[in-house]
């Protein structure tokens, strides 16, 4: 089974996360994507991020439960950092073939995770466009660091099969929505 990993607060889960799982699971050719909801993400404040639970509910009322899936697998798994999540499903499902999803804003932050390179020797991931993300995202630490891994977009179908460290750019439609906007809305209401 191949599986693509978008991990996130989800704070709220918004048409812009569908649009990412939906996309990515075409072009990648992947039997689900997974919208992990962090319990927690260590780089962003605890203020104003919704329960967990209220997360968790958010992402499962954009999934389709079948293909796109909604889960808090990072909570039960009991694990905060992304580096520690992706070991415990690589043994916990040794069959499946993940790819770890991000937008271009986490790969302009990647070198700030806790054992970033370890993650990317972990598994391939894709990045996805995001507004005023892309240029930053490309010209920085990581895409520079990693640029012998990157593999041409048009190999996007077989990336679940490339040994990591691969990834690639899915040049994609670009989504608007953002959970800050969506949250800054709400309070003005």
């Amino acid at each position: 089974m191949r599986i693509g990993l978008l991990g996130g607060s989800f704070n709220p889960a918004h048409a812009g996360h569908l649009h990412v799982a939906k996309r990515a699971r075409r072009v990648l050719r992947l039997d689900q994507v997974w919208l992990m909801v962090s319990p927690g993400n260590p780089l962003k404040p605890a203020a104003g991020m919704a329960p967990a639970a209220a997360r968790l509910k958010s992402a499962g009322a954009i999934a389709d439960g079948r293909r796109v899936v909604a889960t808090d697998i990072e909570g039960r798994l009991g694990t905060s950092y992304t580096a520690d999540t992706l070991k415990k499903l690589r043994i916990r499902f040794p069959n499946a073939r993940f790819i770890w999803l991000m937008g271009a804003d986490n790969l302009v932050q990647l070198p700030r995770w806790r054992h970033w390179r370890r993650i990317v020797a972990t598994m391939p991931f894709a990045v996805l466009p995001r507004p005023t993300y892309n240029h930053r995202a490309l010209a920085g630490l990581a895409a520079r660091r990693l640029r012998p891994a990157r593999r041409s977009a048009r190999h996007a179908a077989i990336l679940a099969r490339v040994t990591a460290p691969g990834w690639i750019f899915l040049p994609t439609r670009q989504h608007a929505a953002s959970a800050t906007q969506i949250r800054l809305a709400a309070q003005i209401s």
